[in-house]
């Protein structure tokens, strides 16, 4: 791949593949971490990426792996903190449980309910953590459109469970 090739095909998936890692690593200066990292390995692979179908899905599953790399070689948890999140986490009653797989099954029914443009709106938005602008582009709406729908799918969702309390 040359230099115009890659301008064109990989610079451009930079925000999309920061957007990715900062929702992995939860940090900004980590997730440019990653770009930048990524974008020396796609270039000093550049001869290799006219091989896969999609340079793009190549980027991303790298974003992935490495953000999560990132993640591991950040502070491990000393013996004392990992004793108390063990403690913290057992803190729920099966009961609890019970209500809180209840509950997400209750919201997933919800969404399902919702018309389809709407649904997917908001599995794009709030699971996937995809941009307004980028479900958009997916959808072919204006980013307005997308935030109405996103909006009002929420909203019956808000009141639906409002109703159910």
């Amino acid at each position: 791949m040359e230099l115009d090739t890659f301008v064109i095909h990989v610079v451009p998936l930079r925000e999309k593949l920061h957007n990715f890692s900062r929702k992995i690593t939860g940090n900004n200066a980590d997730a440019e971490d990653v770009v930048q990292e990524i974008f020396l390995k796609l270039w000093s692979m550049r001869e290799e990426l006219d091989g896969y179908n999609s340079v793009e899905a190549l980027a991303m599953q790298m974003t992935k792996n490495f953000s999560l790399d990132k993640l591991k070689s950040r502070k491990t948890l000393s013996d004392n903190e990992f004793d108390t999140l063990n403690i913290v986490s057992k803190l729920k009653t099966p009961a609890e449980e019970t209500e809180e797989r209840n509950s997400v099954e209750y919201v997933r029914q919800l969404i399902s309910q919702l018309p389809y443009l709407q649904q997917t709106i908001m599995r794009m938005k709030d699971i996937e953590g995809y941009e307004l602008s980028e479900i958009a582009e997916i959808t072919g709406s204006q980013i307005e459109a997308v935030r109405t729908n996103l909006s009002r799918a929420r909203k019956k969702i808000r009141e639906q469970l409002l109703k159910a309390l």
